[in-house]
Parts: C-alpha cells; structure tokens; sequence
C-alpha cells in the first residue's frame, strides 16, 4: 500500500475517534476501539539478532558479531528470516487472540548508535564504531525486514531505527545525562547512519534516546526531529520514545514541572508513540489546555499510516507465511553462516587448523567453555538447541580425540574471599592442562556482565564496564594456564572489546567470538579443525588498555575509534585473519566522468585480488579513503567493502563501489564539503594504519585521485 493512501486511511479513521479515543492510541499499549473495530495492539517488539521475547526463534550472533561479517548480502538474509518468523507468529498470535507484547509487526531494531567507547555495555547491540559500516549493514537489513510495499503489496514488518542521536553510554547517567557534541561529531560521526536508515533504507521508525543532547531531551529534541529527521531528511514515519523516557523530562532532565507538560513538549515535537506511562496524562494535557486536538489526531494518524502499511485491517500477502518457517533448516542455515562469518582470528602462530592426527587430548577450560548465556548475548529469543563450545568440540573430535573439561573459575565475583573459593577450580584445570596436548581456553563476559542498565550485576551493575580487564578470577586462571607451558588457544566470547594483555604473546591462537549464538560450538570446531576457515575483521578497535581514553562522559571523538586514535592499537579495526593467504594485486579506477559527475555518482574500482594458499576461505575486501584537507578525520575512513570467495588458490577481480560522499569532508557547523583536493584511497583486506601492517605485513595498494 502506498503510504498517500495508508494516510488517507488512517486520517478517516481517526477523525471518527473521540479525542479521548485518539489519545489512548499514542500509548504502546494502545486499547481496542471496538466501535470502530480497531484490536488492541501493543507496539513493543524487538529482533535485534533474530525474533526476541517471543519464544522459539532462529537465533543468529548478536549485532556486534554481524558487524564483524562485514557482509551486506548476509544482512539482506537475516532481514527476511526475521520478517518471515515475525509475520509466522503474528499469523498465529492473532488467531489465539494473543495480542500481548512482543507479538506485533513492530519492532525496535535495529540499534545503529556507533560503538564510541569499548566501556559501553549496551555496545554489543551495535554494529561497531563506522558510520559506513553500520550504514551499510543496517540499510539491507531494514530494507529486508519492511520488504518492497507498494501499490498492491505491503510493508512486511516495521523497523526502528535507535536511539536517536547521540546515544552511547553512561548506562547508569542515561535517565539525566546530557551529551555534548560538536556539529562537526554528530554529521561525522553520530547521524551519518541514522540518515542512510531513513533515506536510503525508508525506516518506518525512529527512537529517541534517554539522554538529552546539548541540552534537549532526545524524545523532544526540536533540531533532531523537527529540522533534521522531518526536515532535511523528510522522515514521514513515526518517532517513538524509548522505554519511559518521556517520565525523565519532569523527573530528571528537569525541564518540565509536570507529567502533562512532558506530554505536551513531546508530543509537539514530534513524538508520536509513548513507550511508558506519560501519554496517559495527554487528555489531562489537553483539558488543561497544553495541547491542541490537531496535535494528538497528527501524531495518531502517523501511527495509524504504519498499522495501515502493515495491512492490520485488510488480508495481505503475508498472511499465510505458516509457523513451519520458524527454526526451519533453511534459516538456521543463514543463522549458522553468520556465525561463521563473525568469528573473527586475531593471532595463528601455526597451531590452526589443528591436525587431529597429532593431538591425542585437548582440555577445554574455562568458564564460557560450557556457558550457553555466553552464545546469546541481550535482547535474545529462544533457541531449540543450543551448542556450547565444549559440546561442539567433544562433537568433533569424536571418539579420535579425549576431550577433557574443566570450569576453570567462576565467570566473575566479587567477595573478598573469592581466591580461597576458586582454589579447586584453579587447580582442576592446571591438572586438564598438564593431561592435555593443547587446551581451548575460553573467557570473556556474558549479558550479566555488560548489558543495559538494571541487566547487569556484579560490579558491573550499571551495564558498563568499569575497565577493559577480564574479572579477576579469570586473570588468575590465565595466569596458571601459562605457567603450565601446554599450548593454548584463547577463544573470547564478549560484546565489546577486552584487554589482551594478559596472554597476547604467550597465546598460541585468539579467536574472538562476541556472542555467536545457539551453534557457536559447532562452528567454532569447524574452524579449530580446519572445515571453515575464519573470516571475521573487527568492527571495533581492540585498544590496550583505558590509559588514552578520554572519561566515559566526553563525546567528543578525539582520540576514539580508528579515525581519531592517536595511540597504537593492539589489534586495529578491520582486521582478522584467515587460512588464505589473500591479497590485492593490482586496484584502478574505472569510471569517474568529470567531477559535476564524480560528486554526484562516486566512481568505481575494479580490483585484482589472490588466495596464494591451496584452502577454501572467504576474506573482506576493504577501502579506505584520506582527504587531504584540515577538515578530514585524523587518520583514514572506511569507503566501502566487499567480500570475497576463494574457492582455492586462484585469481579474481572485484568491484566495488566508491560513493561520492567519500570525498566529503564535514566543517565545524556541520556543514557536507565536496573537496576537490587530493584524496587517497587505500585497498587491502585489512586497514591501511601501522598497525595492520606490521601484523600483516601486507601494505595497502594506494590510489591518488
């Protein structure tokens, strides 16, 4: 249905409510009006890496994982699984007359803040620290989740894009923090991927954060809503607040009195959807005469343009997609495609892929070992089978190979006498080590260690983490796993970054995990004995420690992420290792047209790129790009990235698509520069920084234009 006509529709409906009526309806938890045949509905629903809050579900790795894929066309994929499991259950739900929360066509995903911070806890649920990056994961995955809807078909499900705009921690200040960002940071860096969700991929949604932005609530933000999201961008969707958000302008931003007058300066500004309580105070609002009745009918027929869209009221194309699709063989293949692509190798000294006719015993240690809240990461739904890394190891070695186990320690605890606890735990798994020819050893965190505020416990109890060192009780286990002298493989399942330091040069391999889902153990076994080869490249950086961050507080992006850091990584975003041996050989442009042309078309390269190695594998083709001019990021920005399938040892040319935005650069009033300056771009399967190289030893192929 074409959104003139879902408007229409919804306009002529809504002017037969009652304002009371048309009130009810801006809450989340809107009321039937059985008069006009109008079901109760709940707007809550959430997909963040699969239907979650739902039941039984095709899981796939947490967002954080999917970023480290790198791969639009898998994005494409999981969009339509998700669609097609929340239309199944809709179907279903609505013939039980269940029409609770989490079981409507509306969901709050995806989460597209950028990953400024490795402390933030709710950073797993993004697509790492890019704006390009997120931006092109995020906009196949909307694209495929809401469908093509036109003139005779409908939108498939709602996506929402979240939190807008400037949104990346303190969890625990959420409620009354206000982040301060240049102009220049938030059109460099905060709303390049809130601008690609609505214009490029048409977002029917958009969530406001907690916070307040220089100075204005986000759920009522004048220059973020009004002039930017309505105005320049044109977003004809509607804006819902996050999860009692509204309730935070008189009780904590303090910058109204009163319920009403939060409901008021909301709803004027634009947003249309309460989730919370306060909209139960619109009709007080009006009475008392804070809020007109065009202002409620608007933000009504917004949210019933949507219900439209979605085909609530008429029959739709979708309406026979049948449960069977939910966790079918099909999906949990896609599911279990991204988990291979997101794992991603950080060190091989050559113990990888193990050769198992060399290896009698191999002891699994660790607290994530055997841990299936380690596979899920937050915002989860529920998986039928789930294969933790033991079992997924013990699978694949059979009877060839004696798995030994041990916890190791526990995941994480604070009391003071914890070294006396963990002593047996410690000691069981010196004994697993010295029995054992090599040991996977497996830590990390879990969604009770980082997560959203009030998700977490522990120290940890913000959400956030206070440093970038694994708990104490797993330092100890490390530092006994060493002194054993056996071999060991670290495998890191966590939602953000972690230090490294405490076994980065004693560890024979490091795999990092994130949360890979329900078959991280049988993909992980894959990959130790060879079946798959890794192909995951960081979406974030992995720093060394907290020492040059700035505080947590500061928004600024000096010194953040790889386009602003000023100190050597210990492992740079973009990279990862394979089986292959891939490289570019040769990088050219082959259409550009004259610059009139150029900065409205962008320009392609067609790159030759090798697997030297006789091994099947897959590896990320990626371009960077340097303005030179005083107004260019620090250091270089991602342009583009390709993946690339290696059959075996060959040869292959690949294109890919360098936007004209590219060559942009953005001034302090965050105005869009088309440069005409040199600007360089560099073309490799890992970042062009110094870092790269020296783990590589493979430099970029240069292009000055």
């Amino acid at each position: 249905m074409l959104r003139k006509d879902a408007r229409l529709k919804a306009q002529e409906l809504v002017s037969k409510m009652t304002i009371e009526e048309a009130a009810s309806q801006l809450r989340y938890d809107a009321p039937a009006i059985e008069r006009l045949g109008i079901p109760e509905y709940n707007w809550w629903n959430e997909c963040l890496h699969g239907v979650a809050r739902a039941g039984t579900a095709t899981m796939f790795p947490q967002a954080i994982g999917l970023g480290a894929a790198f791969d639009k066309e898998l994005m494409t994929e999981i969009g339509d699984v998700i669609s097609r499991e929340a239309r199944a259950k809709y179907n279903e739900s609505s013939k039980n007359g269940d029409r609770d929360i989490y079981k409507g066509l509306t969901f709050w995903t995806p989460n597209v803040n950028l990953f400024r911070d490795p402390r933030w806890g709710r950073g797993q649920e993004t697509y790492g620290e890019d704006p390009v990056l997120i931006s092109n994961l995020a906009v196949p995955f909307i694209k495929a989740m809401q469908g093509e809807y036109g003139e005779d078909s409908y939108m498939k499900i709602a996506a929402c894009a979240k939190h807008f705009a400037v949104h990346s921690g303190p969890e625990d200040m959420r409620h009354f923090f206000d982040a301060k960002a240049s102009m220049k940071d938030m059109w460099e860096t905060y709303l390049p991927q809130f601008e690609a969700s609505v214009i490029d991929a048409n977002v029917e949604s958009v969530m406001g954060a907690y916070n307040r932005t220089n100075g204005e609530p986000c759920n009522a933000h004048k220059y973020l809503m009004e002039d930017v999201l309505r105005g320049k961008w044109g977003f004809e969707g509607h804006y819902v607040s996050d999860c009692w958000a509204v309730r935070d302008f008189h009780e904590n931003h303090k910058v109204t009195n009163s319920p009403e007058e939060s409901a008021k300066l909301a709803l004027e500004t634009g947003c249309d959807l309460n989730c919370g309580c306060t909209y139960q105070k619109v009709v007080n609002a009006y009475e008392m005469g804070l809020i007109s009745e065009e202002t409620i009918r608007e933000a009504a027929v917004r949210l019933f343009t949507t219900r439209y869209l979605l085909g609530m009221f008429d029959k739709t194309e979708y309406d026979d997609i049948p449960y069977s699709v939910v966790e079918c063989k099909e999906h949990l293949q896609v599911a279990r495609r991204a988990t291979a692509e997101s794992i991603v190798m950080l060190k091989n000294n050559g113990i990888l892929p193990i050769d198992k006719s060399k290896v009698k015993t191999i002891g699994v240690i660790g607290p994530n070992a055997d841990s299936v809240a380690a596979l899920i990461g937050n915002y989860y739904g529920t998986a039928s089978r789930n294969t933790t890394i033991l079992r997924g190891i013990q699978d694949a070695c059979g009877d060839d190979i004696r798995v030994l186990y041990s916890e190791g320690c526990h995941i994480c605890m604070n009391k003071p006498d914890f070294l006396s606890r963990e002593h047996h735990r410690i000691s069981e798994a010196k004994t697993v080590c010295q029995n054992s020819d090599l040991v996977v050893l497996c830590i990390g965190l879990n969604e009770t260690l980082e997560g959203e505020e009030g998700d977490a416990g522990n120290q940890y109890a913000s959400g956030d983490k206070k440093d970038l060192n694994f708990p104490e009780p797993q330092r100890l286990l490390i530092e006994e796993v060493k002194k054993t002298g056996v071999p060991f493989i670290v495998c890191v399942l966590a939602g953000s970054a972690m230090s490294m330091l405490d076994f980065n040069d004693e560890a024979s391999a490091i795999m990092q995990m994130w949360y890979p889902g329900p078959q991280g153990g049988d993909v992980l076994a894959d990959i130790l004995f060879g079946k798959i080869s890794p192909s995951g490249k960081l979406p974030v950086t992995f720093y060394k420690d907290l020492s040059n961050q700035p505080e947590f507080t500061d928004y600024s992006m000096k010194g953040r992420t790889y386009r602003f850091i000023e100190e050597t990584p210990i492992y740079p975003f973009g990279y990862g290792m394979s089986y292959g041996d891939c490289a570019v050989v040769e990088a050219k442009v082959v259409s550009a047209g004259d610059y009139e042309e150029f900065k409205k078309n962008g320009l392609d390269l067609e790159v030759k790129v090798t697997n030297s190695n006789d091994v099947a594998c897959e590896d990320v083709l990626q371009v960077y790009a340097k303005v030179d001019s005083p107004l260019e990021v620090l250091n270089t920005k991602l342009a583009n990235f390709e993946r690339v399938v290696f059959d075996g040892k060959g040869v292959k040319t690949v294109k890919v698509h360098i936007p004209a935005k590219t060559f942009t650069t953005v001034d302090e009033n965050g105005e869009l520069n088309y440069e005409s300056s040199t600007t360089t771009l560099y073309v490799g399967f890992n970042g062009p920084d110094k870092r790269a190289l020296e783990l590589t030893g493979k430099p970029s192929v240069e292009i000055k234009l």
